[in-house]
């Protein structure tokens, strides 16, 4: 009985070791070991990028880790790995500190460049672009075709963490209604989308939907000059049969000059709505929390003529939005800046605006004084005294419409010239890279800001990088924490077109940046080891 039980404790032991497996890719025109359909993902014989992301859950599964490694992968690839597991995920990840770039400059008929379909999955720490030259307006006869950078078309609860989505001649990354309880965080979005047959820039930053009563949280991200909107939370269905616009949060993101990169028009850097004609796909129960919404507008001079939307709220009158939630937001732009059209139920309050005036569509009469609005300690920035305008026209000052409507208990209006913020808006450091922070600077005058980093464990003498995020491949400036504190220049050099000005920034300050050190298990393994801890796998364990 003891020599039994010893043997099914060397078998548990056993199967335990084998419980989590990493495995590896490589380019497949790697010079010493190029990535294969036939490799068996060891060090010593890695997969090719598809042949990892086909991988069935009886040989990649849960805690599983699928390595990448440094290279630029030329190609659009379709991910079905599906984590069975509900306690745990498969992991496809960047290898160490190694730049990994996928391109999807290359002859396919796929409309994305990484298509996910299956649940649990966490894609982190990698590039996803077309690189080289390529046509962007559909009016040229050169032009070859719209394709998205990630479309997550199914799959529950994946996880999208620091992944750049940059240059795709389409949407940057479309998170898709079967796809409830998803993560997007610490990613950075620009410079997606192209021109249209009218001459329009066409393609979001983000394309939310969900059907699912399973909260989507989009957090931490910068999203900016994309050619079309930044963050749509939308359907644009017009005979919808089912809701699927819900349970969905907007926490902590930085959302600026949506639209600048198409050269044609500024628009909406968030905007919650469908254009549903049923009155079916209602937007109901969407959180927008703590984001910081930009236009590039001189504060200095009081500009603020001209459309710049930053946020709108409803957009059709048969689909008005249902408990939304806005608080504690930045809103910047020009004269449209804040758009509250149709919304039967909404709480807005703690938000900081700078617009040329509130537009609200005529059925605020009719939901606003109910009491299913919720609106209070708000501050309005407007170039005239009647702050509040509908539809029709007809402006409001702010006594007339707290007594109109009996909110905005504690807000204030005042002239734009009175504008200024702290130059600090932001410090978000990241869950995901050690030592690694998010900053957002505004200065109206466009001076040098300090930021004193006492309250945030950094260690003084500490040495540090600082990136702007409209041009990371370059180091903007070095240093070493002197008493806990560092000074960014505001004023870029030789910027570019669609350079944010100088009144505003996000820049990537890293602290002592250094190598993680990460055990990987198949480095020492042949091919039969491999093949028999698939086999085990294949029987149940």
């Amino acid at each position: 009985m003891k020599k039994v039980y010893s043997i099914l404790v060397l078998l548990c032991s056993v199967v335990l070791s084998f419980a989590q497996q990493e495995y590896h890719v490589f380019p497949e025109n790697h010079q010493q070991t190029p990535g294969l359909p036939t490799g068996n993902g060891s060090l010593q014989s890695p997969w090719d990028l598809q042949t990892a992301l086909n991988q069935p859950n009886k040989i990649v599964n849960a805690g599983d880790t699928i390595w990448i490694h440094e290279g630029i992968y030329n190609g659009r690839y379709s991910s079905s790995l599906n984590c069975t597991d509900t306690n745990k995920y498969i992991t496809v990840s960047g290898y160490q500190n190694d730049r990994v770039i996928l391109n999807g400059n290359v002859n396919s008929l796929d409309g994305q460049t990484l298509n996910v379909k299956g649940g649990r999955v966490i894609y982190k720490n990698f590039e996803v672009t077309w690189l080289g030259e390529f046509v962007r307006d559909k009016r040229d006869k050169n032009f070859v075709k719209t394709v998205s950078g990630i479309n997550h078309y199914s799959g529950e609860n994946c996880k999208f963490i620091n992944i750049k989505i940059y240059n795709n001649p389409g949407l940057a990354f479309g998170s898709w209604n079967s796809t409830g309880g998803t993560l997007v965080t610490d990613c950075i979005i620009f410079n997606n989308g192209v021109i249209n047959e009218k001459g329009q820039g066409k393609g979001v930053g983000f394309y939310v939907q969900n059907k699912s009563n399973v909260e989507r949280i989009i957090k931490n991200n910068i999203i900016f000059n994309n050619y079309y909107k930044g963050i749509e939370v939308w359907s644009a269905s017009k005979n919808a049969k089912s809701a699927n616009i819900m349970n969905i949060t907007l926490d902590n993101n930085v959302v600026f000059n949506s639209g600048l990169a198409s050269g044609t028009k500024k628009v909406d850097n968030i905007i919650i709505g469908t254009d549903d004609r049923n009155g079916i796909n209602i937007a109901k129960n969407i959180t927008v929390k703590n984001n910081i919404l930009y236009h590039n507008t001189n504060y200095k001079n009081n500009q603020i003529n001209g459309d710049a939307a930053s946020l709108t709220i409803g957009y059709y009158l048969k689909a008005p939005v249902e408990n939304v939630v806005v608080n504690n937001n930045i809103i910047l732009g020009r004269n449209n800046a804040l758009r509250l059209l149709y919304a039967k139920s909404l709480t807005f309050t703690n938000n900081k605006v700078y617009s040329g005036y509130a537009l609200f569509n005529s059925s605020v009469f009719k939901y606003a004084k109910s009491d299913l609005w919720k609106v209070k300690n708000n501050k309005y920035y407007t170039k005239k005294s009647g702050a509040f305008r509908v539809s029709d026209g007809k402006t409001y000052a702010i006594e007339a419409w707290k007594s109109m409507f009996q909110f905005e208990e504690n807000s204030q209006r005042l002239h734009v010239g009175a504008f200024d913020m702290e130059n600090v808006l932001n410090i978000t450091k990241s869950e995901y890279v050690p030592n690694q922070f998010r900053v957002v600077l505004f200065n109206k005058n466009e001076q040098d800001v300090t930021i004193d980093f006492s309250s945030y464990n950094i260690k003084e003498g500490s040495t540090y990088t600082i990136r702007d995020v409209e041009n990371l491949n370059h180091i903007l400036k070095t240093g070493t924490l002197i008493d806990f504190k560092t000074t960014v220049p505001m004023k870029a050099i030789h910027p570019s077109k669609t350079k944010t000005l100088d009144n505003f920034g996000v820049f990537i300050i890293d602290f002592n940046l250094e190598e993680n050190t990460v055990e990987t298990g198949n480095q020492n393994e042949d091919e039969e080891s491999n093949l028999f801890e698939r086999f085990w796998r294949f029987l149940g364990f």
